[in-house]
């Protein structure tokens, strides 16, 4: 049952376990989400609408469980190219993908501001449906707290992603010698993210790249470059800068990258100018750096271009041991220089 036509936001007692509670779910929730048990992971699933879920591993699974958990809390909500919905799917699929594993399943929790409008809350529910349908891996669980008005900006979702790596992948087994490939453009997101929000009141054609990157990798851990693949990572919360940093600092290995290779939109580079923010500060949600051995490194660029996602890969840099821990960038100008962790995210509140 859906609400009253004088219903038009949520209220505390959405939150407070009964009867409207209830009817938020099945109304607006679980037609959305509930394809879990098509997937038959288990006798208990999201419609039991039980404590928790079972998951019947797949019969031909291998390997080890992944296990990851994020929280969301960007703003804007809606930005362009998708929202916190499809942020919070993509961006646990991803933390999956990038160690190697394909998920399986996915747990959903939203804390929610009293007042905050259903039409709002229908469009997340439909976009985070959407980015996990392009993976095929169902919510299984999830809970639903209601917030009085102040105490939360909107709306916060969690996530909890489970998958299955046949061989788990860290982002500490980098090795000299190794090539550094980036699978697209970086900045995309921070960037258009920051353009959107009210106090800047920017017009920009940039879309957040955010999108769930499981179909570009998969085909890498199918290939025989699969065993060549040495590290991942995906440049979240303070962009390539900070992914790069720890990696080399995990591994004690030092990343050399060029800076010309780093594929980036004009867009993103000239906002970049405008606004004194680097690019390479700022958190991508669409793209991995994959770290492989040097005679893998073209067919893997290869097999990463096949893929829509991957159409801007490039091989950035090498690996080498002349300052472990540190990343040096070689730039345009011919210059050479560490690239170091940020002191934090220049862009808060963005993923």
């Amino acid at each position: 049952m859906s609400p009253s036509k004088k219903e038009t936001q949520i209220t505390q007692l959405h939150g407070a376990g009964g009867e409207l509670m209830g009817e938020l779910l099945e109304w607006l929730i679980l037609p959305r989400l509930d394809f879990a048990q098509d997937k038959n992971l288990g006798a208990i699933g999201l419609s039991a609408l039980d404590d928790g879920a079972t998951i019947a591993l797949p019969e031909e699974a291998e390997g080890k469980l992944v296990l990851t958990t994020d929280s969301h809390v960007v703003q804007p909500i809606f930005f362009p190219g998708g929202d916190i919905g499809r942020l919070a799917a993509a961006g646990t699929i991803n933390d999956l993908s990038v160690m190697g594993a394909r998920p399986i399943a996915l747990t959903l929790a939203a804390i929610i501001e009293e007042g905050f409008p259903f039409a709002d809350l229908e469009r997340i529910i439909d976009s985070f449906a959407s980015a996990i349908e392009e993976v095929d891996v169902p919510v299984v669980c999830g809970d639903t707290k209601v917030m009085p008005a102040g105490d939360v900006d909107g709306i916060l979702l969690n996530t909890t992603g489970l998958g299955i790596a046949k061989r788990a992948i860290s982002d500490a087994g980098l090795r000299p010698g190794d090539r550094v490939l980036l699978t697209g453009t970086i900045g995309d997101h921070g960037m258009a993210l920051l353009a959107a929000r009210e106090e800047f009141n920017l017009s920009t054609t940039l879309e957040s790249d955010v999108a769930p990157i499981w179909p570009m990798l998969a085909p890498l851990f199918e290939s025989d470059e699969g065993e060549s693949i040495h590290a991942m990572k995906d440049p979240t919360r303070g962009g390539l800068a900070a992914a790069l940093n720890e990696m080399a600092r995990k591994s004690t290995t030092c990343i050399e990258i060029v800076e010309s290779a780093i594929p980036m939109r004009d867009p993103v580079r000239g906002l970049s100018e405008l606004l004194g923010i680097s690019p390479l500060e700022v958190a991508n949600e669409g793209k991995a750096i994959v770290v492989v051995a040097p005679e893998a490194a073209d067919e893997t660029l290869r097999l990463l271009r096949e893929h829509p996602l991957g159409a801007d890969a490039a091989i950035v840099g090498i690996v080498t041991d002349e300052y472990p821990g540190r990343v040096i960038l070689d730039t345009e100008v011919g210059g050479r220089r560490f690239l170091d962790m940020p002191l934090g995210d220049p862009v808060p509140r963005i993923c």
